[in-house]
């Protein structure tokens, strides 16, 4: 549990990161569209987030099924 704890305080502490293929930020980086590129990359990072905490909360259910 304390791994998972520090897993979640770790990840919303990041800073930003940038999860932007090298071809979307060219794109994204030529215009005035700053807002859009953080969007963007807002959604990449949620959109990859979103299976990890999944499969680390089946992988919990599994280990406390097991233990018992």
């Amino acid at each position: 549990m304390r791994v998972l704890i520090s897993f979640l305080l770790i990840l919303l502490l990041l800073g930003e990161a940038s999860a932007q293929c090298s071809m979307c930020r060219a794109v994204l980086e030529s215009g005035e569209a700053q807002e859009t590129a953080r969007g963007i990359n807002n959604g990449i990072i949620y959109l990859m987030a979103i299976p990890y905490l999944l499969v680390g909360f089946v992988g919990y259910q599994i280990f406390k099924i097991l233990k018992k």
